[in-house]
């Protein structure tokens, strides 16, 4: 068997604890798109690259012990907190599977609904997923995404050159691991050629400002994907230091502002 891809930004301690924080601090527009997709007591729920699961557990909360979980995710050490996350809580049924979202083997139309962020912009055949997908929706199921539309839009003001090498670093490391920084653009073909028909396509974008709740979503990934970077030798520490150095100064000013990477937000019917 061959050696699963590990997740572009990682699988570790320090990253399931970015991943919770980032879920909390997104978890308003999840539920938006959970509640326009239909996610309620007694339905059967796919959780693609559940991660650590904190997904997965708010959507056990919604469709109660009268429905299902199903949560999917490549890392181990993820699954492992899912399950231990379960013990924890009563009264929910997720069922925690080890696996390449990219060869779901699912049985046919078992699912009502299917869930995804962030997810197929990582992985190498994102046309595989949504196969996976559509062969396990139900007729009428949804598959709600959502997803980056151009992750490199992300925006500074004032701006830093630092934070724009930041960015573009990021973005080839993320693209020379396999996924695609732009996926949003094809995805609603994609979904069209697998028999998923967009019915709402939205954008989803988010304006923070210093010491904003949201203003912590870049910081956290600043502080635990830079120093990773610079270990890769793909980031300097000359321009480690300029970032740190430039991202303080603008949490300090009242006047700066941060805008989120244009994304897309897709609700898909199987027709």
């Amino acid at each position: 068997m061959s050696k699963v891809q590990e997740y572009a930004l990682g699988t570790n301690e320090a990253e399931i604890v970015r991943l919770g924080r980032q879920h909390k601090l997104w978890s308003s527009q999840a539920f938006d798109i959970w509640e326009r997709a239909g996610v309620s007591a007694g339905k059967t729920v796919l959780d693609i690259g559940c991660g650590p699961g904190y997904t997965s557990t708010d959507l056990a909360g919604l469709v109660t012990s009268k429905g299902k979980v199903i949560a999917i995710d490549e890392s181990p050490l993820f699954i492992d907190q899912l399950k231990k996350r379960q013990e924890t809580i009563a009264d929910v049924s997720i069922e925690a599977l080890l696996g390449d979202v990219q060869r779901l083997d699912l049985p046919a139309e078992s699912i009502d609904i299917a869930y995804q962020r962030w997810v197929l912009c990582f992985v190498k055949d994102p046309e595989a997923v949504i196969r996976g997908v559509a062969h396990a929706l139900k007729p009428g199921g949804v598959f709600a995404i959502q997803e980056y539309l151009y992750y490199e839009g992300i925006l500074l003001a004032p701006q830093s050159k630092a934070f724009d090498r930041f960015v573009a670093v990021v973005a080839e490391a993320w693209n020379h691991h396999g996924g695609d920084t732009k996926i949003g653009m094809r995805l609603p073909d994609m979904l069209v050629k697998n028999g998923l028909m967009p019915a709402d396509i939205r954008p989803l974008h988010r304006i923070a400002r210093p010491n904003s709740q949201l203003w912590t979503w870049p910081t956290i990934f600043i502080e635990t994907y830079a120093p990773r970077l610079v270990e890769e030798g793909k980031l300097t520490k000359k321009e480690h230091e300029a970032l740190v150095q430039d991202w303080t100064a603008r949490t300090n000013d009242p006047g700066a502002f941060f805008c989120s990477p244009p994304m897309i937000d897709i609700i898909a019917v199987k027709q």
